[in-house]
């Protein structure tokens, strides 16, 4: 395998405490190395450039069936921008749903190397898991829905932590999953009876248990496990005014709980796309709507066990989706346009539908403002990740449009003042225009690479240019001397890789995509002892509820995983 040494770069590596210097580079076998242990390295010279470790992007909607829903029920939303393949590239196209080829040839062009898809529905594994096959170069894990599953209901009524760890762990194996995710706990269930949980202590229909419990629950059992990731929550009352409370609750439940785990994971909650939980007011209107995003972070700020991502929306035409089904529904009666829905059995739903984010009404300029707040009031950058919650708030390709307003005062200036209709009003009802911090070089680091490389558990392998870890590197055609002047030299840069380097292979050359790399998909096997009251209860519902068989249910096999990277953890007592 090629040796490579970059050289003359400007470096950024948190884990290592190196900001901006100038410092060699080395990989060799696929392994970053220390640079006197290459011979015959091929030499990349970085002169004014920026190098980091290579991406790790810790939520975002790529692969599965909602995903693909969205493509097929949105077919304006790839007319203007396919384009031909070239070289080793194939025919690409999707705007905020990308076909599962541009959305690799994407994050390569960003500088990515891992992706977690956010929101496997179990039922559907086998289908997440073949879109991960299909999508070249990054590798890829998925987190399967736990929070309205039937087993988990039934399991944490009566507190049954162990029995509900021996399920995460059984369905872990059966859908090659990641680890824990929990959307809009107990309320998508309601959903399925024309209801919803709005709050923490709302009792599921039928299942007498509520979303406290179900958080507090998960929780244990993750840690119970010793999983990589922590337990990663959409909570309650997403994106409706008010809902900061509901989330500040859910944050609090965090508060019995440390990290127990062997990955360096220091979390025991991730919440997601915080954005859309930091709402006060009592409506939509401009008169009431406020962020509320200062009071969610400070709490944040003072506890050590809760991490996030952002969530910021990029004021585009998108196309949302989640398995928080009664909001899509919610949604698409404020804006009419059209609208996909699905119960999946004993496990989750899930909605879709397209959204315009015009920059021309109040509450978008808001919800772009609150998202950005949340970057810029953490103290520790270590546990804030820049995300869209790529597609709801924003497509994927935007990430580096993010980049630029959380590193440029300058650059939320000119939107608030000649973008933003009601710039003034936002103003008004956000702490946007009274922050002037701005993210350096060595912070989008931390959120972008190093950050969510270590609360996915993953920091002995990403996140950083530490010998040892995994080859992944990024190179930017940004010069922290003299590009800082310009705003849109941020959002070109990052956008448009020199170089990156993944496990070994340049997969990016000058700008081109050369090399589709050797994709791995990530799951975790979790061993625990025999339970046979879970294997029975397994064994019932499928006999008297799913509509499939074990047999037809479980991933496993060469055509799903083709490159599978297992993670063990031994949660044996």
């Amino acid at each position: 395998m090629t040796e490579y040494l970059i050289k003359n770069g400007f470096v950024y590596d948190p884990i290592q405490g190196i900001n901006g210097d100038k410092v060699d580079v080395a990989i060799k076998d696929g392994k970053m190395v220390d640079a006197g242990d290459v011979t015959k390295p091929t030499i990349i010279d970085a002169t004014g450039m920026t190098v980091m470790a290579a991406g790790v992007d810790v939520h975002a909607h790529v692969a599965g069936p909602k995903v693909n829903v969205g493509r097929n029920f949105r077919p304006e939303d790839k007319l203007f921008n396919a384009a031909a393949g070239s070289g080793l590239k194939r025919m690409e196209g999707g705007f905020s749903v990308p076909t599962v080829l541009r959305t690799a040839y994407l994050y390569a062009r960003m500088g990515f190397g891992f992706s977690m898809e956010a929101a496997m529905p179990p039922l559907y594994a086998r289908h997440t898991h073949e879109e991960i096959r299909d999508t070249p170069i990054i590798d890829q894990g998925a987190l399967p829905v736990f929070g309205n599953n039937w087993f988990v209901l039934e399991y944490l009524k009566e507190n049954e932590i162990e029995n509900t760890a021996a399920y995460i762990a059984w369905l872990l194996n059966q859908t090659k999953g990641f680890g824990v995710k929990c959307v809009n706990p107990g309320g998508t269930e309601s959903w399925g009876w024309g209801m919803n949980c709005e709050t923490v202590d709302d009792v599921v229909p039928y299942f007498d248990v509520t979303p406290r419990q179900i958080v507090s629950g998960l929780i244990a059992a993750n840690e119970y496990l010793g999983l990589p990731h922590c337990m990663h929550v959409h909570g309650n009352s997403l994106g409706e005014p008010g809902n900061y409370e509901i989330t500040l609750d859910t944050l609090k439940i965090a508060e019995d709980y440390s990290p127990q785990n062997d990955f360096g994971r220091e979390v025991v909650l991730h919440n997601t796309h915080l954005q859309f939980h930091c709402y006060g007011g009592e409506s939509y209107a401009s008169k009431s709507f406020e962020s509320k995003s200062k009071e969610v972070v400070e709490y944040i700020n003072s506890v050590d066990n809760i991490s996030y991502d952002l969530g910021v929306v990029t004021l585009d035409e998108t196309t949302t989706m989640t398995a928080d089904g009664p909001f899509e529904h919610h949604l698409s009666h404020m804006n009419n346009l059209k609208w996909a829905n699905t119960d999946v059995e004993l496990e989750t739903g899930s909605g879709i539908v397209p959204f315009i984010y015009n920059p021309k009404t109040f509450i978008a300029g808001a919800q772009w403002a609150v998202g950005l707040e949340c970057g810029l009031f953490i103290k520790d950058p270590m546990r804030a990740y820049i995300t869209t919650d790529a597609p709801n708030a924003g497509p994927l390709c935007r990430y580096p449009r993010v980049y630029k307003w959380l590193m440029s005062a300058k650059a939320r200036d000119d939107m608030l003042d000649n973008t933003l209709k009601y710039g003034d009003k936002i103003r008004e009802r956000c702490y946007i225009g009274e922050i002037d911090r701005e993210i350096s070089l060595y912070e989008l680091a931390m959120m972008t690479r190093a950050g969510p490389a270590k609360t996915l558990g993953l920091g002995h392998m990403f996140g950083s240019l530490k010998a040892g870890l995994e080859g992944d590197v990024a190179v930017y055609p940004y010069n922290p001397e003299t590009d800082t002047d310009d705003p849109e030299k941020i959002e070109y840069a990052f956008g448009n890789a020199a170089y990156l380097i993944k496990g070994g292979r340049m997969i990016v050359k000058e700008g081109e995509i050369v090399d589709m790399g050797n994709k791995r998909t990530f799951w975790v096997d979790a061993k625990v002892n025999e339970n046979p009251m879970v294997e029975r209860d397994i064994a019932e519902k499928f006999r008297r509820y799913y509509t499939v068989t074990q047999n037809n249910y479980t991933v496993e096999g060469h055509h799903f995983v083709p490159n599978p990277y297992v993670i063990e953890v031994d949660a044996t007592r």
